[in-house]
């Protein structure tokens, strides 16, 4: 287990556990800062082990495949959360350097201990309860009315792990079909959401940060398919969520970047989720900031100096990519038909297009908002093949 700083010849090696866009991501932002990546992959094909020239084959669940490749690595950092958690705690407490380490990876993992803590230290959540049964939906329902939010408490994302029920019937049938699974449910007050936002912080372990511009997330059926950056609110509104994204990278000891999502609803800020690495509302970054979230996290984690998070355009907008069953050819063979799209870049994820599934995305710089979307989506249309 690597515990001490590496030599002054020679520069320090990044275990990524998974192997997803994210890691993909990373990589390309170590290249030019010369930091050797490793990456623990559960499959040869996953997204960062086609590009990484050091991959091993492990499931992240696995305390072995885990201790084994932080052993060969100066410091460890996650792809996502689906982390064996206890496993984590172990390497850090034989003297392994993992960041976000296990106590901050806790406040992604498990959203009633998120809830719960946030609430205790005066952050606005939506109201919420623990919800072991009917009588716990029911007894919250007489409160707040129908309709309400179900969510797993563990291990859901991009709108997996949570339904909205309208009443006692719905909640009835969802609970007979996680009845004999290992899904723990949590209950949360529907909120009539006006915008939804996100800040990210990268934050190095003394505790030194910077912010990234506060955007916006436009999302359908629970996926994330454009951010605006800046965000077109209020300053006043979007220094306060500056506020809570600083407010709770501190409180959650975060080490790298920290992505807050919030609802605004009327002038009012409410934290939906966080997540504790890079995140799809950072992606404009790339080629919209003077640091990326990617280049950030990697200096974070390492406890180097961080860059500046300055727009390189009055307008950033990025556009996700996600697969089509129609399209007749995947986005490789539709990179061309970007030649006319200028001010728009690629980038695509090594991934098989799927309905639904993440496999890219652009971003567009500009100089006023709706322009810079419509080439955004326009860019993004051509690259799946829909029609616009």
């Amino acid at each position: 287990m690597t515990s001490t700083p590496p030599p002054a010849d020679r520069f320090p090696v990044v275990g990524i556990v998974g192997a997803g866009q994210l890691a993909r991501m990373m990589i390309q932002a170590a290249i030019p800062l010369g930091i050797e990546v490793r990456v623990l992959a559960e499959h040869s094909g996953d997204s960062a082990a086609l590009v990484s020239p050091h991959v091993e084959i492990g499931s992240p669940n696995d305390a072995d495949a885990l201790r084994n490749f932080a052993s060969r690595c100066d410091v460890v950092t996650l792809d996502h959360e689906l982390v064996n958690l206890d496993a984590l705690v172990a390497i850090e407490a034989a003297g392994g350097v993992v960041r976000p380490g296990a106590t901050t990876l806790r406040f992604a993992k498990d959203k009633l201990y998120q809830r719960s803590t946030f609430q205790r230290a005066g952050l606005p959540v939506p109201d919420f309860v623990d919800a072991p049964d009917l009588d716990a939906v029911e007894a919250f329902s007489v409160r707040h009315g129908w309709p309400v939010v179900a969510k797993s408490q563990t291990g859901g994302y991009d709108g997996r792990g949570m339904w909205v029920l309208g009443d006692l019937d719905e909640a009835r049938a969802l609970f007979a079909s996680v009845a004999d699974s290992d899904v723990a449910l949590m209950i949360e007050q529907f909120v009539p959401i006006e915008r939804e936002l996100a800040v990210l912080v990268a934050r190095r372990p003394g505790g030194e940060f910077v912010t990234y511009p506060v955007v916006e997330t436009v999302q359908r059926d629970g996926i994330c398919h454009e951010v605006i950056a800046p965000a077109p609110v209020s300053e006043e509104i979007a220094a306060r969520a500056r506020d809570l994204g600083e407010r709770i990278a501190a409180l959650t000891g975060a080490a790298g970047i920290i992505a807050t999502e919030l609802f605004l609803v009327g002038d009012e800020l409410l934290i939906n989720e966080v997540a504790t690495r890079p995140h799809n509302s950072g992606h404009f970054s790339i080629d919209g900031c003077a640091t990326s979230q990617f280049a950030n996290h990697l200096r974070a984690v390492l406890d180097w100096p961080l860059g500046s998070t300055d727009l390189l355009a009055p307008v950033v907008v990025m556009a996700n990519l996600l697969g089509e069953d129609r399209a007749s050819m995947g986005p490789r063979m539709r990179l061309a038909l970007l030649a006319a799209a200028p001010g728009v870049h690629p980038h695509l994820y090594g991934k098989d297009a799927r309905p639904g599934r993440k496999i890219g995305h652009v971003n567009a710089l500009g100089e006023d908002i709706e322009e810079t979307r419509a080439r955004a989506a326009l860019a993004a249309a051509r690259l799946t093949g829909r029609s616009v």
